[in-house]
């Protein structure tokens, strides 16, 4: 399991210069990485090699960039279980949702091969003198700012485009999964990518800021919190060169109406509430249940259904339901904000539990809402779910549209008529129907509206930010 804890910057190992940083396995506290992060000159130097490297990474053939794509492809899938146990080790994901997600990392790469020949392919058309012509010209020099909760695939899905695009990169992980960025790196290194193409800094916010400030940045790709998202676009106020691209968080909802089938609804809403352990962007944070006999039958099958959810940590055999957060102190964030919502009027109706074995271990809380006078519009990251009662439909669009964020919803039950009322009311960027709020394809877009994104959807659509189009008229000689 051991990791370099260098930087990695120009196509060598560089010591960082910065403050100490450590991470730590949520499970038994065991030390995962440590070393220095970037200081300021550090982070000079990354952009450096960056920028020093752009000009030949910008004139490769497309062909020639897919190439060392397939190759890092193949590093991930020749070193599956070195790289699923790396996750699980250091940011606590039980070992199927750590396999899932190194299988979606691997399928990143073609994924975005095809979107970006589909979509961003140059293209020219005859006129009578000439033509005319578009082609895409690399952004530049730009930033990967990596979260914890899905430390290889989502850097991944901006680092793969942003590379095939003919971009260099400056990539950050999470002060809380430098390991697996460390190690992701390692594998583009085995693949031949040229040195200064992709570097490593690493460090917590303080760096990301000295490395947006940086003139030479050319795009920043942010996913995260709405709070940190909101503090990097206000940082590159009056720099309208630099591309953001932001995919944040949602308080996402889940609309019930009579479903047909009472266990079956339950299951959504346990996989839309509580899949990794509620630490993904898209997991429901609101169940939003319309009066009725059919949906009053799930509800209970959901409360009754809530005890037998087994908690426990990656090693535990049978693997449980749910695993333990990324920290002991995300868990007592989770916790703060269950206290809130019962302060503020909530009805406990299955407590959260923080398991003795394990700090950053919960077992999932959900809270009626409906009576609450002040409900908080923020994302908690963890197992906790509010339930609002509503009379009919058109309440629950009202009450699924009430959050600052937009990132994904669902309805489940229904008909077709009311999923296009849905579809059309409700505003997000993941609109799902009888299935999970966490259902998505890498083929599809993914981002959201208001205080979830940018207009600047992932998914297979990053390619299409990744660089610029150029329009051109030419005209043959001795034909003006």
């Amino acid at each position: 399991m051991n990791v370099s804890s260098d930087l990695w910057i120009g196509g060598l190992n560089r010591r960082g210069g910065g403050v100490w940083l450590t991470s730590r396995c949520p499970s038994d506290q065991a030390i995962v990485f440590q070393g220095p992060s970037a200081s300021e000159s550090d982070v000079r130097a990354a952009w450096d090699a960056a920028s020093a490297a752009a000009s030949a990474w910008a004139a490769e053939s497309l062909e020639s960039r897919e190439t060392i794509l397939r190759a890092f492809a193949e590093q991930l899938s020749e070193n599956a279980q070195a790289l699923e146990e790396r996750i699980s080790c250091e940011v606590g994901k039980l070992p199927g949702d750590a396999r899932g997600e190194v299988s979606v990392s691997i399928a990143k790469v073609e994924t975005t091969i095809a979107a970006y020949r589909q979509r961003r392919s140059d293209w020219q058309a005859g006129t009578a003198d000439g033509q005319q012509a578009v082609w895409y010209r690399p952004l530049g020099p730009v930033l990967v700012l990596g979260p914890y909760n899905f430390p290889a695939h989502l850097p991944g899905g901006q680092i793969i485009p942003a590379l095939l695009a003919g971009n260099t990169v400056v990539f950050k992980p999470s002060e809380l999964a430098p390991a697996v960025g460390r190690w992701l790196v390692d594998q583009w290194r085995a693949a031949g990518l040229p040195a200064g193409v992709l570097n490593l800094i690493q460090g917590d916010a303080t760096v990301a800021r000295q490395a947006i400030d940086d003139n030479r940045v050319r795009g920043v790709f942010f996913t995260g919190g709405r709070t940190a998202g909101t503090a990097i676009h206000r940082q590159l106020a009056g720099r309208p060169e630099v591309l953001l691209a932001l995919e944040m968080g949602g308080n996402n909802p889940l609309v019930v109406v009579d479903p047909p089938n009472a266990q079956d609804a339950a299951e959504v809403i346990i996989q839309s509430a509580f899949a990794s352990s509620g630490q993904r962007c898209t997991c429901t944070r609101r169940l939003i249940l319309v009066e009725g006999a059919a949906t009053r039958a799930a509800y209970a099958a959901l409360v009754e259904r809530l005890p037998t959810l087994t908690c426990g940590l990656p090693d535990d055999q049978p693997e449980p339901a749910l695993g333990p957060l990324v920290s002991t102190r995300h868990a007592n964030l989770v916790l703060q904000a269950e206290a809130n919502f019962l302060a503020y009027g909530g009805q406990a109706v299955h407590p959260l539990r923080q398991d003795p074995r394990c700090g950053a271990l919960l077992h999932p809380g959900l809270v009626d809402m409906t009576q609450c006078h002040d409900p908080v519009d923020e994302e908690w990251f963890g197992p906790l779910l509010q339930v609002y009662w509503v009379r009919d439909f058109q309440a629950a669009i009202e009450r699924a549209n009430a959050t600052a964020y937009g990132l994904a919803a669902a309805l489940w039950g229904g008909d077709a008529e009311m999923f296009a009322a849905f579809r059309q009311a409700v505003a997000a960027g993941v609109i799902n129907w009888n299935a999970a709020t966490t259902g998505a394809s890498g083929k599809l877009p993914f981002g959201g509206l208001a205080g979830s994104g940018n207009h600047r959807p992932a998914g297979s659509f990053t390619v299409d930010f990744c660089n610029d189009p150029v329009a051109s008229l030419q005209r043959w000689p001795g034909r003006a």
